[in-house]
Order: structure tokens, then C-alpha cells, then sequence
């Protein structure tokens, strides 16, 4: 084995039998040494906070806030918690009426918690076996067909444009967010954290810049064509609003007060659901069918009924995986070529 490299100069260490000497200088370099390791500790720490997105931060914040208060009222250790504890809460949430797909989250930010203060996670315990069956449990009875909010297609979109009124600094806004969240098959998180310089206008149209998002943790980013268009416009809308706006960098899409003046700051990737919901119920649809997801949605969906390839539907959405795109492309293809259209 390698003998461990000094660290210390010969020169300054003290004749043995020196004690006071040496004690002194142990007392010293004592604290440098837990100084650097904090320092790193302190970036590692922001590292594996960076990997989650902020929308599951929040989550997990949420989910441990609500496993603490249980824990309370039923005298009950939160931290660490045995496997048991975690499935009687779980099952505690299935009769609240809480659907499978949120209780796993609950779960897992249960285990992230643990995991962040040096405990293992109730779930990777070897007496966990209950808390598996009962998670188990808890899919099949409770478990169903996913929900997904409606996809504002090319219709939905251009009848919640024609909805906007005026031409005022948020009705430019919002038209802008509609026509570049579908055009761009955009997650509600990218459409916030955009930014006037990741905007590159062609003859073609626009280069779109996304700069991170849910599926590429290591910001390698990509870039998005988008047409000029000649029915939703997405181009036009968007030069609308930089136009109007006036800033030159920073956020592309910015908050507003009240009385529409523009603010500095990005909106929340909230704020971006409650206008596609605003914009949906003053269109005539139900806003509870329609969200943030209903942008990038809308615009796979009308690919997919328009022809277009799930590989070239994958170059806009950036699909990790073709399969969930295949599930859009299947419900678009589900009455073209009917297998019983010549005799039924």
C-alpha cells in the first residue's frame, strides 16, 4: 500500500517530547481540514439539489411537511420511521382518497428525506416487505387509467387565441406563451426558463434554445425549429411581445403586476397552468380538463393526426423514450385504416 503523503513540512513539526509545542499546532490545523471537506459538502449537497427539478423539490417539501404532521398527531417518529409507520400512513392516504401516483411520491420524498439525514430509506429496509405489499395493494384497488390533462390541439389553441382580447401588454404575453408552449411541444418549466437570448429569429422562422429540461440533467440543451406558420403564427406572436415587452435579456416571459406593468422576474411554471386555464374556460372549454401539460400535448397530438413520423414528432418533444409518444400517436391512428371499416 501507497504510505500517505505528508501534508506538514518536516521543518515546522516539533522535536518529540515538545508536547506543548505540538499540541498547539495540532489545535491549529485542526480546523482546516473539516473547513475543506465542508466546502465540498456544501457543493456535493448542491449537485444532488440541482439533479431533482424544482417542481419535485417542492413536492418532496410538501410530502414530508404532511408525513411530519401525521407522525405528530399519531405520537409517531418521523425520522427515522420504521417500515410499518410508512405503511400505515400510505394506507391512511389511499382512504383519504389520494391516487397511487401521489402516494409512491409521498413515499419516495419520505425515503429522500431519511436518506439526506444519514438514515436509510423505510423502503430499502429488509423488514420492508410489508410496506411493499401494501403499496402493492394500494395500485391494484385504487390504481386506473392515467389521467392526463386535454391537449389544446390546433383548434383548442386558435379558438384560445381568438378568446384573448385587446392588445394590451398581457393579452401580448399570453398569446405568445400559448402559440411558442404548443409550437415548441414545451413543458411548462422550459416555457418560464426561457430567455431572450436562447431566441434566434430565421427566414424560416424561430431557432428555439432550450437550455435544460426535466429529461437532460446534464444542461447539454437543444435546439427547437420552429415555423413561421401561417394559422397559429407562433413567430409573429412571439416578435409580438419582445416588441411590446422592450428587454433585451433576462427572462423571456415575465411576470406582471396587477395593472400590467412589467416586472423583472420570470413567471412560475404555476402561473403558466393557470393561464392555459383561464384561456381554455374563455374559449368555452372546461378548465379543469386542460393544464400546463396541455401545450406540449396539444402539439404531439396534431402532429401525430397530421402524419407526421413519431421520429420526427421525437425531434420536437425530445422524448427520451418513443414509447409514450407512440400512445399519442396510436390514439391519433385509432379510427384511420379501421380494421373493420369495409364491412362494419
Amino acid at each position: 500500500m501507497m504510505a500517505r503523503q505528508r501534508l506538514i513540512p518536516d521543518a515546522i513539526i516539533p522535536a518529540v517530547g515538545d508536547d506543548g509545542q505540538a499540541q498547539a499546532l495540532a489545535v491549529a490545523l485542526q480546523p482546516a481540514l473539516p473547513a475543506i471537506l465542508d466546502a465540498k459538502i456544501e457543493r456535493a449537497a448542491a449537485y444532488a439539489k440541482a439533479a431533482r427539478s424544482s417542481a419535485t423539490r417542492r413536492a418532496y417539501e410538501s410530502d414530508w411537511a404532511i408525513f411530519i404532521a401525521w407522525c405528530d398527531a399519531h405520537s409517531l417518529a418521523a425520522l427515522p420511521a420504521s417500515p410499518d409507520v410508512v405503511a400505515v400512513f400510505a394506507s391512511d392516504q389511499a382512504t383519504a382518497g389520494l391516487n397511487p401516483a401521489t402516494i409512491n411520491r409521498r413515499v419516495a420524498a419520505i425515503g429522500h428525506h431519511h436518506r439526506a439525514a444519514g438514515y436509510p430509506a423505510p423502503t430499502a429496509l429488509p423488514t420492508a416487505g410489508r410496506l411493499a405489499e401494501v403499496l402493492a395493494g394500494i395500485r391494484a384497488e385504487h390504481g386506473g387509467a392515467k389521467r392526463r390533462k386535454a391537449p389544446a390541439d390546433a383548434a383548442a389553441l386558435r379558438n384560445m387565441l381568438a378568446a384573448i382580447e385587446g392588445d394590451g401588454l398581457r393579452a401580448t404575453r399570453d398569446r405568445a406563451i400559448l402559440a411558442i408552449g404548443m409550437a415548441a411541444a414545451l413543458r411548462r418549466s422550459e416555457i418560464v426558463a426561457l430567455e431572450v437570448g436562447h431566441v434566434g429569429i430565421v427566414p424560416e422562422g424561430l431557432r428555439l434554445m432550450i437550455a435544460r429540461s426535466k429529461t437532460d440533467r446534464a444542461g447539454e440543451g437543444a435546439v427547437i425549429a420552429i415555423p413561421e406558420g401561417t394559422r397559429i403564427r407562433p413567430k409573429a406572436l412571439l416578435l409580438a411581445w419582445m416588441a411590446a415587452a422592450g428587454h433585451a435579456e433576462g427572462p423571456l416571459f415575465r411576470r406582471l403586476t396587477r395593472k400590467d406593468a412589467l416586472t423583472p422576474a420570470p413567471m412560475s411554471d404555476r402561473a403558466i397552468a393557470r393561464l392555459v386555464q383561464t384561456h381554455a374556460a374563455a374559449a368555452g372549454y372546461d378548465p379543469t380538463l386542460f393544464g400546463g401539460h396541455s401545450l406540449r400535448a396539444g402539439f404531439i397530438t396534431e402532429g401525430a393526426a397530421q402524419g407526421a413520423t413519431i421520429f420526427k414528432l421525437q425531434e420536437v418533444s425530445r422524448h427520451k423514450s418513443v414509447q409514450v409518444l407512440s400512445e399519442y400517436v396510436r390514439n391519433a391512428d385509432l379510427f384511420k385504416d379501421h380494421a373493420g371499416q369495409r364491412f362494419l
